[in-house]
């Protein structure tokens, strides 16, 4: 029987330790290579696959989820309320992106909104009986509890952006500072002379930091920042137009806007249309995202171009990274390492400036 037991004929299912003994490689190299991970060279994902092959050997992935106390599931959550979620092209560019990455695992994807202190904690305790191997989180304030519950459950997670220069968290961000100071340039740079700035919520480090970005560029060329030029908002169209019509109430005679979001500038555009302002005769217009919005306007909008898309599927990459180095790392190893990615931006220019 010797000849047989070379394919496991007539004794029990090949193990991956057996796998790994074949291979010449550990344990978790063979996981890595049957969870197809990235982080495997060619020669030894070649010498796994041809153990797989010589003793075949077949994943049981139940059995390997349950060993692993994994749940095949990762969590995507909005902490918003479906009206930006919907209105905002921002969310759906994130979650394709997620989507897309996610395809080829056997990961099932949970989209989570949370929009009342009873959903957060509702969520919480379903984090805490750890119910998805890990989470993806989207759209961060600075007092959201989440990051750190995760945190303190040893939750594999990464963000979408961070809450401060100082994040903790694993996360994947744009150049927000530089994709401003670039479109408040271009707006400078076109002998725009007074120049006023839409902000997102300045409880979000993506807001203050393009924020920094328009004050940044207004210091370079010179000039004083003055306050009055400075209108917070909240991401929202609504909130573009409120801005809008406060900032004409303080320097009827501005020349330019740079709106820290599409769908803010395009309820800015509303509210210059409606005042008489010829656009970009009258006021130069840039907003951040180049989005669908951007493109359909009249005139289309200059934008920042940050790929969302592409954020989307490298948090999942990290993500993955994250769940796979799970209990072979310490905790300390874990914080150490803390990836950090920050995506390029690129100012695409159209008609409205």
């Amino acid at each position: 029987m010797a000849g047989t037991r070379r394919r496991g004929v007539g004794r029990g299912r090949p193990t991956l330790e057996e796998v790994a003994a074949r291979a010449g490689v550990g344990r978790g190299t063979v996981s890595r290579v049957i969870n197809g991970s990235p982080r495997v060279s060619d020669r030894t994902r070649t010498a796994v696959e041809q153990a797989v092959a010589e003793l075949g050997y077949v994943p049981n992935r139940v059995a390997r989820a349950l060993a692993a106390n994994r749940a095949d599931a990762v969590a995507l959550v909005i902490p918003e309320p479906e009206t930006r979620l919907f209105a905002e092209p921002y969310f759906s560019d994130v979650i394709c992106g997620v989507g897309a990455e996610l395809a080829d695992t056997d990961l099932q994807l949970l989209l989570t909104l949370i929009r009342t202190p009873k959903e957060r904690q509702r969520f919480a305790e379903y984090l805490s009986a750890h119910r998805v191997d890990g989470v993806l989180l989207v759209s961060v304030h600075a007092d959201d509890p989440l990051p750190d519950l995760l945190e303190r459950i040893e939750m594999p997670a990464v963000l979408s952006g961070r809450r401060s220069a100082h994040e903790s968290v694993p996360y994947v961000d744009s150049d927000n500072t530089g994709g401003a100071q670039s479109a408040v340039e271009h707006l400078l740079g076109r002998g725009r002379t007074t120049v006023a700035t839409i902000t997102g919520p300045l409880d979000m480090y993506v807001a203050q930091c393009r924020l920094d970005g328009y004050r940044a560029a207004i210091r370079a060329a010179g000039q004083e920042v003055d306050p009055d030029l400075i209108a917070p908002a909240d991401f929202t169209e609504e909130g573009g137009r409120r801005a809008m019509r406060e900032l004409l109430r303080r320097r009827p005679h501005l020349d330019a806007v740079f709106a820290a979001s599409d769908v803010m500038a395009a309820g800015a555009r509303q509210v210059l249309r409606e005042e008489g302002r010829r656009v970009p005769d009258d006021v130069a217009l840039v907003g951040f995202d180049n989005s669908a919005v951007a493109r359909h306007m009249d005139p289309p909008l200059t934008s920042v171009r940050q790929n969302t898309e592409e954020m989307g599927r490298a948090m999942v990459r990290v993500l993955l990274e994250e769940i796979e180095t799970q209990g072979i790392e310490t905790q300390g190893d874990r914080t150490s390492r803390r990836p950090q990615l920050v995506l390029p931006t690129e100012l695409v220019r159209r008609g409205s400036s």
